[in-house]
């Protein structure tokens, strides 16, 4: 990831997707579902147990199906799920079209008529596009971009 600088970081929004413990101000990500560098980064960072923030930035430009699974995800989170679709879809991104959607609400044990009433409402697009108008905001252009420490990094992350 290149670093762009210290940067305003975006404000907590009482329900952000938060992942991780600590007391430590969470890292905040903007990714996109379709995104492979994004989803190396979520990957990294739920595994490092440090306390992160995901929200929704889809790029339907370069991806036309993140909009969809961000919706997906957001209604898995209505039914207490959110983390186990977040997973899911970044566990398989080449099947984000909506019998995956509802074969992954299935195995997750949601009520899948539920499921995909609240992935296509009002409400549940309203949070997607929520997110994504708060990282256009802070300067967010490309997937992924995180903001920590008070620093603002874009793009596919380093091994280093």
């Amino acid at each position: 990831m290149s670093s762009l600088g210290s940067a305003p970081v975006p404000p907590l929004a009482p329900d952000d997707h938060i992942r991780g413990e600590g007391d430590a101000p969470p890292q905040i990500v903007y990714a996109d579902y379709e995104c492979p560098y994004c989803a190396v980064l979520c990957g990294r960072l739920a595994a490092s147990g440090e306390r992160w923030v995901f929200r929704h930035f889809p790029v339907k430009s370069n991806h036309p199906r993140a909009w969809a699974a961000a919706c997906a995800a957001e209604a898995a989170g209505l039914q207490g799920r959110f983390w186990e679709m977040h997973d899911a879809l970044f566990g398989d991104q080449g099947r984000l079209e909506d019998p995956h959607l509802w074969d992954r609400a299935a195995a997750l044990g949601l009520d899948v008529a539920r499921f995909d009433a609240d992935r296509r409402s009002d409400a549940v697009a309203a949070r997607v596009r929520r997110d994504f108008e708060s990282g256009v905001r802070a300067g967010v252009v490309t997937t992924p971009t995180f903001f920590a420490g008070g620093t603002m990094r874009a793009g596919a992350p380093h091994d280093t």
